[in-house]
């Protein structure tokens, strides 16, 4: 393993991690088991404030005790958390132990502006708010979190009242005495349309396309089945899904309740937006006063722009976790890596296949 070196301004390290999330704890902690050690061999970028990944940003009433599927990372489990306590305090605070406990020295806050080919040696460069680092692999676990997916509509720059994306959810008791129109199948939209529809004063969910309601448990086979359509997806180049749009909604007491009272009333997605609301093609229409676009998330992927990675189709193919294009790159928490189990397992993956490409004796990860 190399030195790390300061040439030209430039410090080299073997790996850089882009990301501080699930799926970048999970890389670090593999790379450190595999004898790469932090500053010297690899480092950890992080462009968020505190610890905790995209989960600091959560909105206060999403409690721990309603995060679904939260698996702990490598090598110290999350036990004791009070359900009631806000999960961005709850994990925010887990993976600040953990990155402690491992001694992990991530650096933030750190923009990564763009990963680019060297000066000929074979190496990238990461170009950061922060400086440049060339390292001869990249482990990007951007996740999604910062860019939100804003459909457009015809007359959305008119509507009067407000609109916010899931990112900008501040909770339900905002949204007190007013019509708030929420579009979105997914896990945030139904949540939302739960935690809002006792204090407003209307609301009206409106999706693309009818969602699925799951019956029955979440089998570890279901599961596989899922990742593998998803999977699929990422190995043709195309744009990921997420898991939950393959695998549907699962049906539990909260959303029976609802269905029941009919807050889970589904309407097809409206054609246009009026100064006061939405409207149909058929004349129908609702007054709002909110328009929250529950309408998921893209791949954080920009800075990898000059490396020319993308497919004709708009995604990255990837093998695993490694970037066709470019056997440097790994891309962990991207696609059907995109869970917390999968990010744990990718970040192994990873440092499997980078221990490889950078001639090192195998080891056991």
């Amino acid at each position: 393993m190399n030195d790390t070196g300061i040439r030209d301004g430039v410090r080299e390290v073997d790996v850089v991690v882009i990301g501080a999330g699930q799926a970048g704890l999970s890389s670090a902690y593999h790379l450190q088991r595999t004898s790469f050690v932090p500053e010297r061999d690899f480092v950890v970028l992080d462009h968020a404030p505190h610890p905790g990944g995209a989960w600091q940003f959560r909105w206060p009433s999403l409690t721990y005790g309603k995060v679904h599927g939260m698996h702990a990372l490598p090598g110290m489990e999350l036990t004791g958390a009070d359900p009631a306590r806000p999960s961005a305090e709850v994990i925010g605070e887990y993976f600040d132990t953990y990155e402690r406990a491992f001694d992990l020295k991530v650096r933030r806050p750190v923009e990564v502006r763009a990963v680019r080919e060297g000066d000929g040696d074979g190496r990238l460069l990461v170009e950061t708010s922060d400086g440049v680092w060339s390292a001869r692999a990249l482990i990007n676990a951007t996740g999604t979190w910062d860019r939100p997916f804003w459909p457009r509509y015809p007359g959305q720059e008119t509507f009067r009242g407000r609109q916010l994306h899931t990112a900008q959810y501040p909770g339900p008791e905002e949204f007190a005495g007013q019509r708030v129109v929420v579009v979105g199948g997914g896990a945030s939209g139904t949540q939302h349309l739960m935690e809002i529809a006792p204090y407003a004063a209307a609301t009206t969910w409106v999706t693309r396309r009818p969602p699925v309601f799951r019956e029955g448990p979440f089998t570890e086979e279901f599961g596989r089945e899922a990742v593998a359509l998803v999977e699929e997806r990422v190995r043709q180049g195309l744009p990921p899904k997420s898991v939950v749009s393959v695998t549907g909604l699962p049906l539990n007491d909260a959303i029976r309740q609802a269905l029941a009272d009919g807050v889970l009333d589904r309407r097809p997605m409206f054609d246009r937006i009026t100064p006061d609301g939405v409207e149909w093609a058929d004349g129908q229409r609702v007054d709002a006063d909110v328009i929250l676009w529950a309408t998921g998330f893209r791949a954080a992927i920009d800075h990898l722009a000059p490396l020319r990675l993308r497919e004709p189709g708009g995604g990255i193919r990837v093998e695993g976790t490694r970037a066709v294009a470019d056997p440097r790159v790994h891309l962990v928490g991207y696609g059907p890596s995109a869970s917390t189990i999968g990010a744990n397992r990718a970040g192994r993956a990873a440092v499997r296949d980078i221990r490889r490409l950078l001639d090192q004796e195998p080891a056991a990860v």
